[in-house]
């Protein structure tokens, strides 16, 4: 027991135990709430709980009645257990900076591409998120729905889309940075 609390305090995994982690996780979804792993819903979710709470009328149409239906579903559980499972892996391994003095600006291959402004990273994240979700709803899922979920099918989909992401991982990268790392 004291080896495994010791492996779990460590900064990072070995991809193969993370990733038989992940694939029980995703058993564990299947069979405990009868629906796969996906959570790019989620923020539609909340956003039609609160439209219908603020504006009742505008959000009375046929996406929010039926595609996307509001409420707390599986996949507003999944980003909240996201959210709080990454807090707590993070302060269990010690990296945990939330509140620290510029904590979000302490990365020093950021601040040698970008420069030390901390505005700078807080808005190009929220830029990307807001990108990411667009091409998620777009795209009809997110990665954990498409890539995780869809592997676990088999689906040929999924297999295109994870090399599609790396790809342009790979090319965003290399834009970016310019060789520079």
């Amino acid at each position: 027991m004291k080896s495994i609390w010791k492996y779990i305090k460590k900064e990072t995994w070995s991809p193969y135990i993370a990733g038989v982690l992940l694939g029980l996780v995703g058993v564990l979804a299947v069979w405990l709430s009868n629906s796969l792993l996906g959570a790019s819903g989620a923020f539609e979710n909340l956003a039609g709980l609160i439209g219908q709470a603020v504006a009742p009328n505008l959000f009375d149409n046929l996406y929010f009645n039926f595609i996307m239906p509001p409420g707390i579903t599986t996949g507003v559980i999944l980003l909240i257990g996201v959210f709080f499972g990454g807090m707590l892996a993070s302060a269990t391994s010690g990296t945990l900076k939330w509140g620290k003095k510029d904590a979000a600006n302490s990365d020093e291959q950021w601040k040698s591409i970008f420069g030390p402004q901390t505005w700078k990273r807080w808005v190009l994240g929220f830029v990307g998120a807001i990108i990411l979700e667009y091409g998620a709803g777009i795209a009809g899922g997110c990665t954990s729905g498409l890539a995780i979920s869809g592997g676990m099918l088999l689906a040929p989909a999924a297999f295109l889309f994870i090399a599609g992401m790396f790809a342009s991982g790979i090319v965003t990268t290399m834009i970016i940075y310019r060789r520079r790392f």
